[in-house]
């Protein structure tokens, strides 16, 4: 006895072979939805060792990401100091080349106008080293400059001791000759 029968059903079917077939594919979908139904995974709340896996996971991330931050702060710190150690270096053998031209080195004094740079300003390392020329050296550096307020005989006449017809000089009076 079917089904239909058993449940006083009476279809009457023009073909039953494609009722059956329909059957036959209808339960094939069911299964096929019951089984994609049992493999995906059940979303649930992890459980308290996966979450402190996951948490341990993620500080050992930034932990090795700071020592790799501070290895290449390392790295920079070294290199930066190879070049102030050379930079030390260097300066220390300007200062040695210089305390042992002392001996030679002496002070003059004299009174050597500087010229006027392009900019306006006193050029002293002129005067300098001709000051020290004249005294038989072969360079100087000033070592004491002294500016003053020149006017002409017309300005002194006048009573006035600045203004127009002055101007300021600039002279080298003690050099250090080599």
């Amino acid at each position: 006895m079917s089904f239909l029968a058993a449940t006083g059903l009476r279809i009457k079917l023009a073909c039953p072979r494609a009722a059956t077939g329909l059957l036959v594919a209808g339960l094939v979908v069911l299964s096929a939805m019951a089984v994609a139904q049992e493999r995906q995974p059940a979303r649930s709340e992890p459980s308290l060792f996966e979450s402190l896996g996951r948490w341990f996971e993620k500080q050992g991330q930034k932990i090795s990401s700071t020592f790799k931050d501070a290895g290449k702060k390392v790295e920079n710190f070294g290199h930066e100091a190879g070049v102030a150690a050379k930079t030390t270096v260097e300066g220390a053998k300007d200062a040695a080349g210089a305390v042992a031209r002392l001996p030679t080195a002496r002070v003059v004094n004299g009174h050597e106008k500087c010229k006027t740079a392009p900019n306006g300003a006193p050029d002293c390392v002129a005067a300098a080293t001709a000051m020290c020329k004249t005294k038989g050296f072969e360079s100087g550096k000033s070592a004491d400059m002294t500016t003053a307020e020149v006017c002409s005989a017309q300005v002194y006449l006048s009573g006035r001791s600045s203004g127009p017809g002055c101007r300021t000089e600039t002279f080298v009076s003690r050099a250090l000759c080599q």
